[in-house]
């Protein structure tokens, strides 16, 4: 019987998993103890049966969706007959159960490439402590996997349909891309997380363990970028609201380790380059990781619809104790070593590349606080005062922009510091073209029509932080030609200007949208925003899982918007699909609230919206950065590669 194998082979491959697991941490903490080989290449194989083991749970799953068993209860709640083959796929982790199963498959992913990457290493304790760690994470996810929240358990007999997977979730193709991409992001952290213990715990608490996680959090935070993006992009074209990024508390539990992360990214300069901010870092690194989880627990726990919800969920009380038990132990240990945390430096001058870096950490610990607080201050109003608050997206608007405009000023202004000090000629100098580019942005913003003090200062201070990013890599290129982009200095330049280009397309988008909302007659036209927009009626089309009513509106006489909506045969949902077509200027979004009438009249939203198009440029310019900056530039090679300082790249 197909549905007895899909879950008993399941079920299986999370036993020997977690066996594989317990015992991989037993031989790397053993190992990294006692500097046993043969412990060591015990621990290399267990590692490779974690991967496979996660990849055969995830295969079992995805057999059971596509083979339609509905013996088990998850295929029974995401599952559907009548669903696309592709939205069949992705219901793997459309819900709790399956979601957890991909966090486990790309922790095992990672545990494996770490034991590839250090294989003729495993005997060292740094490596074998990490090891560890990641073996640890493991053996929790399984667990979690295995019990409160197990993808193969069976369900009520006699179910022959479900409703497939939630009807948000089956309406555009980037649900495929968007959560693969967070969980990348999300548990590569672990990896970094894992050499930071490892070196707390063995005591080579200087510069040298940055080297071996340098690239791992590069990657992980570009998978996290592009997640995060990929979520402003999917929530725009489906959701029908017409904004990219709302507030909403599962879009903050992604934000919040992505701050935390780009503050580690910066701030990690400073220890390699002055051995300075030890404590921090590891404290970043810790705060990131944890909020990675903390996130989980906020989206999966039911706390969110409910502090009541969370005394009812299996899996709350197991990812509030992991939480707990990583920021107890993680201070702990960097309370533990502290003697031998403190910086052999300081901070010459506040006008500094130091300084700068600093401020930064500042502003993004900050921006992480007020993110933290509104999220999750509803959920204590409600535990002690019983009452319902809701922090909407004018809080955060109000606090969070002036620190973006801090974050834009210092991504001017940082780049061309020195470290150490810097003279006021050397500054003026190095500023002199930034500083005119920002006085030509703000006068082409005043020329196309753009008012409002906030976003001509941010318009202003993305084209000074351009400017500085475009001055780095024209002198890199005078100097080495194109390989001069090539490299964490040059490649973070290059993300700079994705992260400058997303900053002001948003500004622009946030202040300058118009919209409209108009009831309309077949054959009546409307105008507006220099459009006009005739109603021509409707079209319905019917298919196994939904009925879509589709209008037509024809706009400016040229061509036909068709904004739809779709109701579910199988739960009743209705769900609104937006029409937009793009440009490099604005978006024309048209969506379509209500029909009437039999399609005779009816109820169409039109939002028009600057420079939409220019997030997601920018997101694959902060990709392109990325990338860049994972190769290696021009570097002097350490003595010492577990324990020496790392050598800076050339410009940085």
């Amino acid at each position: 019987m197909i549905a007895s194998v899909n879950g008993d082979l399941g079920n299986a491959a999370l036993v020997i998993g977690l066996s594989a697991s317990v015992f991989g941490a037993v031989a790397m903490i053993v190992t990294a103890r006692t500097g046993n080989t043969r412990l060591a290449r015990m621990g290399l194989r267990y590692a490779w049966v974690v991967l496979a083991m996660a990849v055969w749970a995830f295969v079992m799953i995805e057999r059971a969706l596509i083979t339609r068993d509905f013996s088990l209860k998850y295929v029974q709640e995401v599952g559907g007959r009548g669903t696309p083959a592709l939205y069949n796929f992705t219901a793997a982790w459309s819900a709790l159960e399956g979601s957890i199963l991909l966090w486990l498959l790309v922790l095992g992913g990672f545990i494996a490439a770490v034991a590839y990457k250090y294989r003729h290493r495993i005997d060292d304790a740094l490596v074998a402590w990490a090891l560890g760690v990641l073996f640890l994470i493991a053996t929790f996810f399984f667990v979690l996997t295995l019990f409160p929240a197990n993808p193969f358990a069976s369900g009520p007999n006699g179910v022959t349909d479900g409703p497939g997977p939630n009807p948000l979730l089956q309406d555009h193709p980037l649900v495929l891309f968007h959560p693969p991409a967070l969980y990348l992001g999300y548990v590569g952290m672990s990896v970094p997380f894992a050499f930071a213990i490892a070196a707390l715990v063995t005591g080579r608490v200087g510069e040298g363990w940055l080297i071996e996680t340098r690239r791992w959090t590069l990657v992980s935070w570009g998978f996290l970028t592009v997640g995060i993006i990929l979520g402003g992009w999917w929530a725009y074209e489906v959701l029908g609201w017409g904004g990219v990024w709302g507030w909403d508390p599962v879009e903050n539990a992604s934000f919040m380790p992505w701050l935390t992360g780009t503050a580690y990214i910066h701030s990690v300069l400073v220890q390699e380059r002055r051995g300075m901010l030890r404590v921090w870092n590891l404290s970043l690194l810790v705060a990131t990781f944890s909020l990675t989880i903390l996130g989980t627990f906020l989206t999966r726990s039911g706390v969110l619809n409910s502090v009541h919800a969370f005394s009812e969920s299996h899996i709350g009380p197991y990812l509030l104790t992991f939480f707990a038990v990583i920021v107890v132990s993680s201070i702990g240990l960097i309370g533990w070593r502290g003697d031998r945390l403190r910086s052999p430096g300081a901070i010459d001058s506040p006008v500094s590349r130091e300084g700068a870096f600093l401020a930064n950490n500042v502003l993004f610990g900050v921006f992480t606080f007020i993110v933290l607080l509104g999220t999750v201050f509803p959920l204590f109003a409600e535990a002690f005062q019983d009452r319902e608050v809701k922090v909407g997206a004018p809080y955060y608007d109000r606090l969070t922009a002036p620190l973006g405009l801090c974050l834009l000023t210092l991504m001017a202004i940082a780049p061309v510091l020195p470290w150490r000090k810097a003279g006021q000629e050397l500054l003026r100098d190095r500023l002199f073209w930034p500083a005119w580019c920002g006085v030509i942005a703000l006068a082409a913003s005043v020329a196309v029509g753009a008012d409002g003090v906030q976003s001509l200062i941010a318009f202003g201070l993305g084209g000074f932080a351009a400017g500085s990013a475009l001055r780095q890599l024209v002198l890199a290129t005078r100097r080495q030609g194109w390989r001069g982009l090539v490299g964490r200095a040059n490649g973070g330049m290059v993300v700079h200007l994705g992260v400058i280009i997303i900053a002001v397309a948003l500004a622009a988008s946030n202040a300058y949208t118009h919209t409209q909302r108009f009831v309309m007659e077949r054959g009546d036209t409307a105008a507006f925003a220099g459009h006009t927009f005739t109603y021509q009626g409707t079209v319905e089309e019917t298919d196994s899982r939904r009925v879509t009513i589709k209008a037509q509106v024809l706009i400016d006489d040229e061509v036909v918007y068709e904004p739809s909506l779709h109701r579910y045969t199988q739960t009743g949902m209705l769900v609104g699909t937006p029409s937009v077509r793009s440009n490099a200027v604005k978006d024309l979004y048209l969506t379509l609230d209500e029909v009437q009438s039999g399609g005779e009249r009816a109820t169409i939203r039109v939002a028009v919206k600057p420079l939409i198009l220019w997030v997601w440029v920018g997101g694959g310019v902060v990709v392109l950065g990325t990338l860049l900056s994972a190769f290696p530039g021009r570097r002097r090679k350490p003595t010492d590669p577990v324990s020496a300082p790392v050598a800076v790249s050339a410009g940085e």
